[in-house]
């Protein structure tokens, strides 16, 4: 099945720009989830991109009962095509329901409340871990530069996979 849109959730603006870039790529609108009910029909086949919070896509479960997915996008702070697995098994995702993960960024200054706080400990204490570890990866140094200076890793090249997904169906 061909989707019709894209539909998102977003917390700091880095889903909404994947949003707007896939959209772009594939020519399909993009509707932010909280307005999509005005725009598209309910059981109509979307691709739906929501940011990653413990592995869970969120927003996800909202959009699956609305609407027909016809694939998902976790947008999170980890490398693009990480964490598959955990995602999949996170949202209870079929096997057949291809899933894309997108490396994101990271702004404290755009959180707030409760997510703001989860992402200042979390910064420091993965921070101080990762800035003592000797033999860092290069994801670890990546990682680690967000978490320390923050920054956006949204690139158009990130979406190849999804954009090859379209095309073939």
């Amino acid at each position: 099945m061909k989707p019709t849109a894209i539909v998102y959730t977003s917390n700091t603006g880095y889903t909404a720009e994947y949003a707007r870039l896939l959209g772009q790529g594939t020519g399909l609108p993009f509707y932010a989830l909280s307005e999509a009910s005005g725009k598209l029909n309910s059981g109509e086949a979307i691709v739906y991109l929501g940011w990653l919070m413990a592995g869970k896509v969120q927003g996800y479960g909202k959009a699956a009962k609305r609407y027909s997915i016809c694939a998902v996008c976790g947008v999170g702070m980890g490398e693009t095509g990480s964490q598959l697995e955990d995602v999949r098994k996170a949202n209870a995702l079929p096997a057949g329901l291809p899933l894309f993960t997108l490396q994101g960024g990271f702004d404290m200054t755009k959180l707030r409340g409760i997510y703001k706080f989860m992402m200042t400990v979390i910064a420091k204490t993965t921070g101080k871990r990762l800035a003592v570890k000797a033999d860092r990866t290069a994801e670890e140094d990546r990682m680690l530069e967000l978490l320390t200076h923050g920054g956006s890793c949204v690139r158009e090249e990130h979406l190849k996979d999804v954009l090859a997904w379209y095309e073939s169906v």
